[in-house]
């Protein structure tokens, strides 16, 4: 099966896709789980909030991979199908991110 969105509601990743996402959230789920053994052993506040930036920091890595996949599959399948809405879709979803 292709890269290519089947629908607007879900999409086919192939396993080394599925694999670096499914890593990246690990890595963000377990810095969240640390910060929150931080607060509950009243760590110092400055500590807390550079842990929370580093978590930040994260997500934001992992949604610049998922929109990279996306622009090169999803969205350029699309164009190359007409499917010009798709790039009122692409803004719409980049104001959300840049909020």
């Amino acid at each position: 099966m292709s890269n290519e969105c089947q629908c607007h509601k879900t999409k086919h990743r192939d396993e080394a896709e599925v694999k670096k996402l499914i890593n990246r959230l690990n890595r963000v789920e377990g810095q969240v789980r640390g910060i929150r053994r931080m607060v509950e052993n009243d760590a110092y506040c400055t500590d807390i909030l550079v842990q929370v930036a580093a978590a930040t920091a994260a997500l934001n890595a992992f949604n610049r991979e998922l929109l990279s996949n996306h622009i090169h599959t999803c969205v350029a399948q699309d164009i190359r199908d007409g499917k010009d809405e798709t790039i009122d879709e692409l803004t719409e979803t980049l104001q959300k991110l840049m909020r």
